[in-house]
């Protein structure tokens, strides 16, 4: 079989059997193509019996030669390792070439968070006074306060949040379904956005609420989208005067930067962010200890 055949063979597997998403099938598709062209342009074989650890060497090396990013590398060593893997189960190939290759280790970056000054003049940035200006304000409460990720802010329901009581219902990654709490200030401005005179009206600059089970809606009075949240984050971030990496995904490294900063365990910060693992919540600790390094070595006498 070669790899033209192999690669589509694939792809229906991981789409209509795996059901991966359509961003990743794009990913899978978009690294297999790279490799094929590669296989082309060196004149080797397509037949996926022919394809050697010396076929895949060479082409993770032209990678390095083109200056391809780490992350990029990592990403197609994983789709060549995934692929080859398949057509083993399927019992086309009895050993595969991706063998003893070993991916590039991936960099932990510490992230990028905010002051708690910053975090006050990003809220202060929409204009409160309008509709839409105070659901973005919402929004940011909301982020600061809970800490969810982005793509869970967008399927928020009504019935999902208690303002009362202070929590929040959300349902994480691999449909893990977690309450968060959240502040009374958030919870007084989720409320008042939800009864804002305005969200059943028909204005100049927006339609009355079509959605009666979302949250948080567009301009069109439907459920908001995860695009439309990231480009009102880079307009409010752009005013300040901040760096274009503040996103909305910033938001809540800063919350759990804070949390830990004011003393709470990284076991109950793991589970306000719905990390499944501890692994990925001890990255703050790292960040802390950046932080109080900083502050030791501008205030400490003898640190200067």
């Amino acid at each position: 079989m070669d790899i033209l055949e192999a690669k589509k063979r694939y792809i229906d597997y991981i789409k209509h059997i795996k059901r991966v998403s359509p961003h990743t099938i794009r990913n899978y598709e978009m690294d297999l193509d790279h490799f094929i062209v590669f296989l082309k342009e060196h004149k080797i074989l397509f037949s996926i019996k022919k394809i050697t650890r010396s076929h895949i060497r060479q082409f993770l090396a032209n990678l390095h030669e083109n200056k391809k990013s780490k992350s990029t590398i990592i990403r197609k060593t994983s789709s060549l390792r995934s692929f080859f893997s398949h057509l083993l189960k399927e019992k086309l190939l009895i050993s595969s070439p991706m063998e003893l290759i070993e991916s590039p280790k991936r960099e932990k970056n510490l992230p990028v968070f905010l002051e708690y000054s910053q975090v006050q003049a990003l809220f202060c940035q929409p204009d409160t006074t309008s509709y839409l200006g105070f659901r973005d304000r919402a929004l940011m409460e909301l982020f600061y306060s809970s800490g969810i990720r982005l793509s869970e802010l967008v399927t928020l329901n009504r019935s999902d949040i208690d303002t009362k009581n202070g929590l929040v219902k959300v349902m994480g990654k691999r449909n893990k379904e977690r309450l968060c709490p959240i502040t009374k200030t958030a919870g007084n401005w989720i409320q008042d956005y939800l009864f804002h005179p305005e969200r059943e009206m028909k204005t100049k600059e927006h339609e009355a609420a079509q959605d009666t089970k979302a949250i948080f809606l567009n301009k069109w009075g439907k459920r908001i989208s995860a695009r439309s949240i990231d480009r009102l984050f880079a307009k409010y971030v752009k005013a300040c005067g901040f760096s274009e990496k503040i996103t909305p995904h910033v938001i809540r490294h800063t919350i759990a930067t804070h949390l830990l900063e004011n003393g709470m365990d990284l076991k109950t910060i793991q589970s306000l962010l719905g990390h499944s693992n501890l692994s990925t919540t001890t990255i703050y600790t790292h960040v802390s200890t950046k932080l109080k390094r900083e502050v030791y070595d501008q205030t400490h006498p003898r640190a200067k």
